[in-house]
């Protein structure tokens, strides 16, 4: 008797065979005598597309709509179908009795494997290998604790329904606003309402109105032979320190100068933060872009890979930041294996000399892990000088969180001054760290290494010199754009987004997607171009922005998406049936193609608005290219290509500047204005893509903004 093992990757695959002894090999599978070991490649199987229901369906019409098969079906994905076959072949041998699912421990994972256990027919039973590291001990310990796989039944129903759910949504809702407003776009029940956030947040900056207010700073002086400095800002009686009235900020200067300052009082506070929670994944992507600027879905390949490669931490795809009661044998253990690395035993002193560990409910909470705890590193000693820079970075992250998770607080005090010249008062803040505490394994970054503002010791009642005043004129500054960092926290905290009290309640379990999946989500939204990168900030595109304005609230609202993640947990929990969540999925598609066909058909900016827009300073800024040769209106430049400005009324005409990329030319603004002006450039060189010698060609402008290469 043979069991057929099926692992998601061909590199999990030969980790696991190498525990098991399996030295044999197999076309597109490991064994020995009593495992065959073969793998995914990732996804093997996905849903059918619309034309494989009905031919008819290939052609994207509007009187098809919505498409809602009696079945979604499963096809072999083509680049991977002879991986398929082997698993198929292996799965009907008769020595196969029984297989085991070594998939990634997840809500995916689960998917893939039991897509393939459909489409193959099989009927063998199954045991669930459930581990949430990848060294040879837990891997070991996991074939020693095998589960019935019908134990994640309710996960696999929770995964089918959330991959057939973004079938229905994602195959209507961008088939029916494509068609209706003849432009090809995108459409996802994630991907839509974190669209929305970001141009939420991107009107607020534009609406954002700047507001020039005032300031008195008064340099203060103690009167002893050594003389201690500060400086006060002046308040009002509500704690304020802006004036927006100039003449007032005058009148206050004149009352003050050359006149000295009582210290009015003194206030301490002491504050205590307790050490961070451990990572999950989003925890660790918003670090990642915090402290290295790498995006969410580089800060994921580089987990998966210090996990599955390198086996240095645990499972990375979590939502926990909490430790189950079974892993407080493996705290000291771990701690000791970081004590014999240089970079950590300085930390590990402060542990060591301890009775005990403190272990708290902030470390271990049973209740508070679902499928996998917190990401810590494993008891696998690495060799940092073999990690690259950026997985050193990763993992030198964690290994710190997960020593402060141990240490004290930090202690810090805030001292107040309040200082009065005649009746005005001025404000002096400064910090005082009593205690570094856990703060000693935090990594600053420049913006973080902020210097303490050390105060003088002055008392209450003493006499200061008043020896310089001004007054600082500044203005207000609009919300910052998002970035990763905090496009991530928005997203797993979109309760906040919702007005529905019970709802915001419900939404603190899930935020938009998964931690798995938020890194993807960007990188789509940036991919169909809704978004773009511009250094660190995610700024939403005139595409986004206005698919955004096209959308009815529900499909933008993370109110809805936040449900259905709720309806897909309920799921994996057992406490909802799959056909109750699949029934409003259908439902909500019929309203979508609805909304879609009563739809206003085009994208127009208010004419009103448009016309004092063109006669605007900042229009009138722009540069012009030339006039449209087929609307003539003005040509402007973005990005990527020279385009007309009556786009919004529907005009394509585009230059793209990378379209001749292939013969070695860029569409510079000298091209540009030339071939606008004059709708052809005669004998440019360019590079023969035949032959790839350099040659004399004629560019010719078309009405569509396409160019016409002649070679001569």
């Amino acid at each position: 008797m043979n069991y057929l093992i099926i692992a998601e990757k061909p590199s999990v695959a030969r980790d696991i065979a190498k525990v098991l002894n399996c030295t044999k090999k197999g076309e597109g599978y490991l064994y020995n005598d009593k495992y065959i070991i073969s793998w995914a490649i990732g996804h093997l199987v996905t849903l059918y597309e619309p034309e494989e229901y009905d031919e008819n369906l290939k052609k994207w019409d509007m009187n098809t709509l919505p498409i809602i098969p009696k079945e979604l079906k499963l096809k072999a994905i083509k680049n991977t179908r002879e991986q398929l076959k082997i698993i198929h072949n292996l799965i009907n041998l008769e020595s196969v009795k029984e297989l085991i699912c070594a998939t990634d421990s997840g809500r995916e994972g689960e998917l893939i494997f039991r897509y393939i256990y459909e489409i193959t027919k099989c009927t063998k039973p199954f045991k669930r290998l459930w581990i949430s590291s990848m060294t040879n001990e837990a891997i070991k310990d996991g074939f020693k604790n095998l589960k019935d796989g019908k134990e994640y039944d309710n996960l696999y129903l929770s995964a089918k329904c959330r991959s057939e759910a973004d079938w229905l949504v994602g195959i209507n809702a961008s088939r029916s606003f494509t068609l209706k407003f003849n432009s090809l776009l995108s459409i996802g029940r994630v991907q839509t309402p974190t669209l929305a956030i970001l141009v939420d947040k991107h009107k607020e900056i534009a609406n954002f109105k700047i507001q020039e207010y005032f300031e008195i700073e008064v340099n203060f002086k103690t009167l002893e032979e050594k003389a201690q400095y500060y400086k006060g800002i002046w308040i009002d009686e509500k704690n304020e320190t802006k004036i927006l009235d100039k003449e007032k900020a005058k009148n206050i200067l004149e009352t003050i100068k050359n006149k000295n300052g009582i210290v009015e009082n003194i206030e301490n506070e002491t504050k205590k933060v307790p050490p961070p929670l451990l990572y999950d994944l989003t925890e660790l992507q918003r670090e990642c872009n915090k402290k290295f600027s790498y995006s969410a879905q580089k800060t994921l390949s580089i987990a998966q890979n210090l996990y599955e490669k390198r086996k240095l931490i645990t499972y990375p795809r979590t939502d926990s930041r909490y430790l189950s009661k079974d892993m407080v044998s493996k705290l000291e253990p771990t701690l000791k294996m970081l004590n014999n690395i240089d970079n950590y035993s300085k930390f590990l002193n402060y542990v060591f000399s301890l009775e005990k560990l403190p272990i708290t409910k902030r470390i271990i909470d049973d209740n508070k892990v679902t499928d996998h705890h917190a990401i810590i590193p494993t008891l696998y000693k690495p060799n940092l000088s073999t990690l690259s820079k950026e997985e050193f970075n990763v993992y030198d992250l964690i290994v710190r969180r997960f020593i402060a998770v141990f240490y004290p607080n930090y202690i810090y005090d805030i001292t107040k001054i309040t200082t009065k010249i005649e009746n005005h008062l001025f404000i002096t803040k400064g910090t005082t760290i009593k205690n570094e505490g856990f703060m000693l394994l935090n990594l600053k970054t420049e913006k973080e290494k902020k210097e303490e503002n050390i105060l003088p010791n002055v008392k209450k009642g003493q006499e200061v010199l008043n020896e310089k005043c001004q007054i600082l004129t500044k203005k207000t500054t609009p919300p910052k754009p998002y970035n990763e960092a905090t496009l991530l926290s928005a997203m797993e905290n979109a309760g906040r987004f919702v007005d529905n009290e019970n709802l915001k309640e419900q939404l603190k379990e899930s935020g938009l997607g998964t931690p798995a999946t938020r890194a993807s989500i960007i990188e789509r939204l940036i991919k169909v171009g809704y978004v773009e990168r511009k250094g660190k900030t995610l700024i939403p595109t005139e595409k986004g922005i206005n698919l955004i304005e096209v959308v009815p609230k529900e499909l933008k609202s993370p109110e809805t998406t936040g449900k259905w993640e709720k309806g897909l947990s309920s799921i994996s929990k057992g406490n909802m049936e799959p056909k109750v969540f699949m029934d409003s999925i259908n439902r909500y598609v019929n309203f979508l193609v609805d909304y879609a066909k009563k739809a206003n058909s085009k994208i127009i900016v208010d004419e009103k608005k448009y016309n004092e827009y063109k006669k605007s300073n900042k229009y009138k800024s722009l540069e012009k290219f030339g006039l449209c040769p087929k609307c003539n209106n003005d040509i402007l430049e973005n990005s990527k290509g020279y385009y007309c400005s009556n786009w919004n009324k529907g005009c394509k005409f585009t230059i793209w500047k990378n379209s001749l990329e292939k013969y070695n030319i860029f569409i510079n603004k000298e091209i540009a204005k030339n071939l606008i002006k004059d709708k052809k450039i005669v004998d440019i060189k360019i590079i023969d893509t035949k032959d790839k010698k350099d040659k004399l060609a004629d560019l010719i402008l078309l009405d569509t903004g396409n160019i016409n290469v002649i070679i001569k």
